[in-house]
């Protein structure tokens, strides 16, 4: 696809470590459709010059990247799991937690436009080192709130300290979500384009390091530590990966690239981006199936665990699950996605929607552990083939908005079903399911327990959600955007091979007419005289020149 041209470029903000003024607004013109664009081309080309290093170099400077982002992000896991985890156990009440857990995918998909704004304009370490900096502010702040609050008021839902608390800290880390989405940016600028679907593994394994050590020290430090203790570690942790930041650098990208992208919320700006490319809303769309389900889980998984396991053996529990992240991004890391890597996606969602169904058909801990470890298999591939389908057909200046849409999107799913499931699952399932009546009901196909009402819920859930995933392959639009990815891969097979290339001669004018006399020329007879009388001139000047040749020597 051809990026839309501006009709004027202002040099785009150099970015330290702050974020300086807006940079003047680029004004597109049109553009052709999205179906008959070429390949994703630059507005800015010289802002990017990755011939400053190899490949190699650039590869250890995303690694370094990548360590600091899964530090940053164990760290604001860990005070998330336990704030969800501390949150329960003060209140035995399912709907806080799921306010709690639903209040942080909303806040994620109210600022995510944003975020993807800033990354847009400015350079990525610039926006990184920005959020490290205030989420430290504010884990801060919400230590000493705690330190200052009488305990009694901070365990009464009915006193507003407890959700002024939970607001603090999901606040600092939803901003902290600003380094993903620069992250997805830098396996742009940083990782070539047959290589970046196994980038996007080594962000799932990552991401399976962080639940790992977060479901353990989460557990482990609520349960040992309290929480005042666990929001000082998390204070700690956020200030040295800010101070690691510090010294990264990425001389590959000259400055932040000249864009259209202006103010601080660029709604309209983000939905244009998406747009420009053929069915990528319709792979947001497919993308968010995974969120429906995960919406149910994010509002019952912890209660569910935490009546079968005490919340110290809990977190080593979904610790253990939580190998299967790095399973399934070692997995994408060694085989990539293939082909199709929508394909991929659709049909990990649909192997999701069969677990999330029959996982919990039973009480047994063995049970509920291997479906939680094979559903985090398959999260990498959904996350890693949405970004590596973004990555090959959006253009570097727009992909900061276009992430930031997609998860905006994408969250804006789990906090309806978390805050519409919670409630109902508390009030009316689960009660249901104890009684005597219900109990007996579902005993033939849930079995006995205490927790067969939320078993219930997770068996719907995954049930609509394999409907969905199989209705999704049925639809013009999946054709489409499988078609867009092969073709994008196509232009930048051909520009890695300029050898490629050469058929395309024909498409020239003046290759047209060269071709065309030659068909003409061995097609007529007078024609084919003339030139072999040109060609007999040429062999009896050849021969000239050598017979003199011999002579002089």
């Amino acid at each position: 696809m051809d990026e839309q041209q501006p009709s004027r470029t202002a040099p785009a903000p150099d970015g330290g470590a702050g974020l300086p003024a807006d940079p003047a607004v680029t004004a597109p013109t049109t553009s052709p459709p999205a179906s008959d664009a070429g390949p994703p081309a630059l507005v800015d080309p010289g802002a990017v010059d990755t011939s400053v290093r190899t490949p190699q170099q650039r590869f250890r400077t995303f690694t370094g990247i990548l360590v600091n982002t899964a530090l940053a992000n164990v760290t604001t896991s860990y005070l998330w799991f336990a704030l969800t985890f501390w949150v329960y156990l003060q209140t035995r009440n399912v709907i806080a937690t799921g306010v709690v857990g639903g209040a942080y995918m909303l806040l994620i998909a109210l600022s995510s436009i944003s975020f993807g704004t800033f990354v847009d304009r400015y350079r990525k370490l610039s926006v990184m080192r920005f959020a490290a900096g205030f989420t430290l502010v504010v884990f801060a702040l919400a230590g000493a709130l705690f330190g200052l609050t009488p305990a009694a008021w901070m365990t009464d839902l009915t006193q507003p300290w407890i959700w002024v608390f939970a607001l603090v800290v999901l606040i600092g880390a939803v901003v902290e979500n600003m380094r993903n989405i620069a992250l997805s940016t830098t396996v742009t600028i940083l990782i070539e384009p047959d290589r970046r679907a196994h980038a996007n593994g080594l962000v799932g394994m990552v991401q399976g390091l962080m639940f790992i050590v977060t479901s353990v020290l989460s557990g482990l430090s609520v349960g040992l530590l309290g929480m005042g203790w666990t929001v000082a570690v998390a204070v700690a942790l956020t200030a040295v990966a800010f101070l690691h930041l510090l010294f990264l650098r990425m001389p590959e990208e000259v400055r932040a690239a000249a864009t259209d992208a202006s103010g601080g919320f660029d709604l309209r700006g983000s939905f244009a981006a998406v747009l420009a490319v053929s069915g990528l809303f319709a792979l947001i769309l497919f993308s968010t199936f995974n969120n429906f389900i995960g919406g149910v889980y994010m509002a019952l998984m912890d209660p569910y665990g935490l009546e079968m396991f005490p919340v110290e053996i809990w977190g080593g529990v979904f610790a253990l699950g939580a190998t299967g992240f790095i399973a399934g991004g070692a997995l994408i890391g060694t085989f990539g996605l293939g082909k199709n890597p929508l394909r991929t996606m659709l049909l990990a969602v649909v192997a999701m929607g069969v677990l999330g169904a029959v996982f919990t058909v039973r009480e047994w801990a063995w049970l509920y552990v291997a479906g939680i470890w094979l559903y985090l298999v398959l999260v990498p591939f959904v996350e890693a083939a949405e970004q590596t389908v973004i990555q090959r057909v959006v253009p570097l200046e727009r992909q900061g908005r276009v992430f930031g849409f997609a998860m905006a999107f994408e969250s804006a799913a789990a906090p309806v079903t978390a805050f519409l499931i919670a409630p109902v699952a508390e009030i009316w399932i689960i009660p249901y399911a104890r009684s005597a009546e219900g109990s007996a009901r579902l005993a033939p196909l849930l079995g006995e327990g205490t927790s067969r009402g939320i078993a219930l819920v997770f068996l719907v859930a995954g049930t609509v959600m394999v409907a969905a995933a199989l209705l999704a392959f049925l639809t013009p639009v999946y054709r489409r955007v499988s078609a867009e990815y092969a073709r994008a891969a196509a232009r930048d097979a051909a520009a890695k091979d300029p050898a490629a290339q050469e058929p395309s001669a024909t498409n020239d004018p003046a290759a047209r007419t060269n071709t065309a006399q030659e068909d003409t020329a061995t097609n007529d007879p007078a024609a084919r005289e003339s030139t072999a009388g040109t060609e007999s001139s040429v062999v009896r000047s050849g021969a000239t020149r050598d017979e003199r040749s011999g002579q002089a020597q």
